[in-house]
């Protein structure tokens, strides 16, 4: 059992919490809780590295979730648990992924573009949301919060391995999105979102809450699109807008 906080794996974990330039670095990144480590054992049995504490451990459940990874897990105290925790209140268990993005497929018609989004528990939210609406793909455009930042973890709820999310350039963006008409959401946007064509090759884009979307979004874009809304209400936050869109242009789009 580890039960120094000092020791050189609980540095790692907690630097790969805290600073987005390692986790690049190191490809790795951070995720907590029992019901993420149930996700990890599907995707990375063979590459994770799992930290736990022993209360954590009480279970018949949770140690038969150990057993299916290839690495022995490392037990640690409650003190090393709190410390290479990202919460307040640690679950127990933790484990260390690499970060190994899924491939948009060949010939996206659905895509998900963010630009500027710097909180963390929207791109979360958008995240997950844009999983279960269908998206081909997720594109974070310079200045979006990345992906493994550990608030986004959470929020996410496993989007990250069963979602292409990819940081990208802006000329990356144009080449992706090329064989599709891009619509950008905008509180004043032209045309409402309800009369969207979603079932042709779409992309939305979504700009920050704070500035809005930037020069380069507004090139790209087809044109605007809004949320009818009751007069005097002020705009959703990102995170809202994109889940109404998302889930109107999946109910045009459904094939489930």
């Amino acid at each position: 059992m580890i039960t120094s906080t000092a020791n050189s794996k609980v540095k790692h974990v907690r630097r790969l919490q805290q600073d987005r330039r390692y986790r690049e670095r190191e490809q790795a990144f951070v995720v907590e809780g029992t019901r993420w480590l149930q996700e990890a054992a599907g995707a990375f049995p063979g590459e994770a590295a799992v930290f736990y504490a022993e209360e954590w451990l009480a279970t018949a459940e949770n140690e038969r979730l150990l057993t299916r990874f290839k690495e022995p897990p490392i037990a640690v105290s409650e003190e090393v648990m709190a410390s290479m925790s990202d919460v307040n209140t640690p679950q127990g268990v933790l484990a260390v992924l690499p970060m190994r993005p899924r491939s948009l497929p060949t010939n996206p018609t659905f895509l998900l573009v963010l630009d500027g989004v710097q909180t963390p528990g929207n791109l979360g939210t958008i995240l997950r949301t844009a999983g279960a609406a269908g998206v081909d793909g997720v594109l974070l455009a310079p200045g979006t919060v990345d992906a493994y930042n550990p608030k986004v973890v959470r929020g996410a709820m496993g989007a990250q391995l069963r979602l292409p999310i990819h940081s990208v350039t802006w000329d990356e963006v144009r080449r992706l999105a090329s064989d599709t008409l891009a619509w950008l959401a905008a509180a004043a946007g032209n045309t409402p979102y309800t009369d969207v064509n979603w079932r042709r090759p779409s992309t939305l884009i979504v700009g920050s809450e704070a500035q809005g979307a930037g020069s380069q979004a507004v090139d790209l874009a087809y044109d605007t699109v809004h949320i009818p809304m009751h007069a005097n209400t002020e705009s959703l936050n990102a995170a809202m807008a994109s889940a109404i869109i998302l889930f109107e242009a999946a109910r045009q789009r459904r094939s489930w």
